[in-house]
Order: structure tokens, then sequence, then C-alpha cells
């Protein structure tokens, strides 16, 4: 007789469940991540009842407009009810405030429709290994927070970002927030930010073609004039001066060795 082959185990694969009202955009989603299993809900009502019974689900990811319960009032409720779960908020209405909410209310992310496929598949695995390791914004998790407070610098370098909003997001003082970000990353939070933005218009300078008007604007600088002198401040170049140097074949425009911002 014989025996049996004994069946490998599969790798159990993350549980995602999907809320959003378009049922196109569902399927559409659900395709594109076949990677892991999804179940679905169309509204925040539905959503509770699947989290509410036994489950296994490792992120929710929800539109912040539907009907009834929408994404960031179900957010507050998975909070209550759910609180071991991951969750991301996507929006095609983004603005400063609906980040801001976003983050108060403890989303582990933020994305925007229409969606970059590889950028969100790094976003859901980056949210999903933070719940392995057990980061959920808890107060004791220090090195959580920071990394918190730079994603959402990231996402806003275009936009006028204060430590009072940054603080806001990871439920600390602007002072405490302020101390442990230089001990931390080893620079003040106004440089970091201003490194972002800075390393964003080196990228615009080379890689496009806007002018120095537009890549001020898209910078969120009140004019351009400011943008100049900050730009030849840090770099010790004009943007023009920087762009001529980089498309004449020179890797770096100034004589200065830019910060790495990790």
């Amino acid at each position: 007789m014989k025996k049996k082959k004994a069946r490998e185990s599969l790798p159990r694969r993350e549980k995602i469940l999907l809320v959003d009202d378009d049922s196109v955009f569902r399927e559409e989603f659900t395709e594109c991540f076949s990677g892991y299993e999804f179940l679905q809900a169309a509204d925040g009502a539905e959503a509770l009842r699947i989290l509410k019974a036994p489950n296994e689900i490792d992120l929710v990811i929800m539109d912040v407009r539907m009907p009834g319960l929408d994404g960031l009032s179900l957010l507050e409720q998975i909070n209550k009810t759910a609180s071991g779960v991951a969750t991301m908020i996507v929006t095609g209405y983004s603005s400063k405030e609906t980040v801001l909410r976003a983050l108060r209310g403890k989303a582990d992310d933020f994305l925007e429709k229409p969606f970059d496929i590889e950028k969100v598949r790094a976003a859901i695995d980056r949210v999903l290994n933070l719940r392995k390791t057990g980061y959920r914004g808890d107060a004791a998790d220090t090195a959580g927070k920071i990394e918190h407070v730079k994603r959402y610098l990231t996402r806003n370098s275009s936009r006028k970002v204060s430590l009072k909003d940054a603080a806001a997001a990871v439920f600390l003082s602007p002072k405490y927030l302020s101390r442990i970000f230089q001990e931390h990353q080893g620079t003040g939070f106004n440089e970091y930010k201003l490194e972002l933005k800075m390393a964003e218009a080196e990228g615009l300078l080379r890689q496009t073609a806007y002018n120095i008007d537009q890549i001020s604007e898209k910078l969120g600088y009140q004019n351009t004039e400011s943008f100049i002198r900050q730009f030849k401040k840090t770099t010790g170049a004009t943007p023009a001066g920087y762009r001529r140097k980089a498309r004449g074949g020179g890797a770096r425009a100034s004589g200065r060795r830019s910060k790495k911002v990790n």
C-alpha cells in the first residue's frame, strides 16, 4: 500500500478587507493585487459586520467617500472594535484636512486615486510588515512615531506642514516631537522638512521641463524669489544654474554633499 504524500502547508496569504461603494473599482483592485486574499464590503456598515464576526483580517483598505458610514467614521469604529487590524485610507478627494483626520484617526497609511500599482503594492507590504513588528502607533513606540512623521512629511512635501500639524498626527506635543525627532533622526524637524523639499526641487529641475515659476508653485512657495533664495542658500547654486550643470552631464550641480533623507 502506497503511503500518502504529506501535503505541504502553504504559507498563509494576508487577508485584506476592501471597503468601497464602487463594485468595479473593487474588482479591478483585487485583480491587480491577486497575491493577497480579499474580502469585500460595499459600505462601512457591511465592513463593521464582517469585522465584528470572528475573522483573520490583517488590513482594512477603505475609501473616504461612501454613503452612510464614511471611511473616516469607519476608521474611528475600527479603532474601538478591531484595534489589532491595520488600516489604510483611500480617496480621490485628498486635502490636507483629510490627511490629518486620517492620521489622527491612527490610519497606518493614506493613498490617493488614481493609483500607481507598484507604489500601492509597496505601501501595502510596508503596512503589513509594520503590523507584524507590532507597531500600531502606541505612545511607547517612539521610533515608530518618528517613521510615521517622516512618511507624513514625504507625502506632504509640497504642502505647508507645521511641527504642530505633525505632532497632532501622532498625538504628541510639538515640543516633545521636536526633541525626539532631533535625537532619533540626527537633524531638526524643519531641517529635515527642508531637505525633502530641496530634494524634490532638484529632481524636478533634473527630470522635468517645468520652468522655475512652475516648480516654485508646485513646491508650495508663495513667490518664486523666496524659492530661488532658499534653493541657493541650501545648494550653493540658483535653480537655473543647477539645471544647466545637471543637464551638462554633472551628477550634482553644486559642491555641497546632499544629506540622505531616509
